[in-house]
């Protein structure tokens, strides 16, 4: 009776080195240890030297390459088809560069933000909305400085910390925030562009 190796694939692998292998890619059970401890080593490709990026992986390629280690061994994958194979430096970004891009993501973020809220203020005319509910509501003259534009300041500040679930390094809750949300996806779609091209392109050239 043949082992049966049940091999797992997620869409987006990274890996720091060159050589890459069938367990670095993929997990594997099989119920003969011997059968896994071999089918773990087989070598699916070797990535160029600084050649930093992602690659689209057939897991029909990988199959291929595991039959011809094996050919008794069946096979029983789960998951996406095809996947992503990201490969980055092993010694990591420097750490002065990342520190710069947080620091001009957070400017860039910090005055886009200020801008658009005294855009939308200006268009919807939130100074002339707040004079008219002072006046109403106390029969005073409107000095533009109230509990309103206290009260408003704070809710905006307030409803960010809700809507984005996090202040700091601390959650509100245990869901993932709006930016992690968008974040994903916007990877997902990153993934399936690659895969859909390299695709496109074995078609054309065959």
């Amino acid at each position: 009776m043949s082992a049966v190796l049940y091999m797992q694939t997620d869409k987006n692998v990274r890996v720091d080195h060159r050589d890459i292998r069938l367990q670095d890619v993929a997990a594997l059970s099989c119920s003969d240890p011997a059968v896994l401890a071999r089918m773990q080593t087989v070598k699916i490709c070797t990535i160029r030297e600084e050649q930093y990026g992602r690659y689209p992986v057939a897991v029909s390629d990988i199959l291929q390459k595991i039959q011809k280690e094996d050919p008794k061994v069946e096979i029983v994958h789960l998951g996406e088809p095809n996947f992503i194979l990201t490969f980055e430096r092993p010694e990591g970004k420097k750490r002065w560069m990342q520190a710069l891009k947080v620091v001009f993501v957070c400017l860039v973020t910090f005055f886009g933000t200020a801008f658009s809220i005294m855009t939308f203020h200006t268009d919807v005319d939130v100074p002339s909305l707040f004079h008219n509910i002072y006046e109403s509501f106390t029969g005073r003259s409107y000095t533009g400085v109230s509990i309103l534009e206290i009260s408003y300041s704070i809710g905006i500040g307030l409803g960010a910390v809700f809507f984005f679930n996090h202040f700091g390094r601390r959650k509100l809750t245990q869901d993932p925030t709006p930016m992690e949300v968008e974040m994903r996806t916007y990877e997902d779609s990153v993934d399936t562009t690659i895969i859909e091209q390299q695709e496109r392109k074995g078609r054309e050239t065959g």
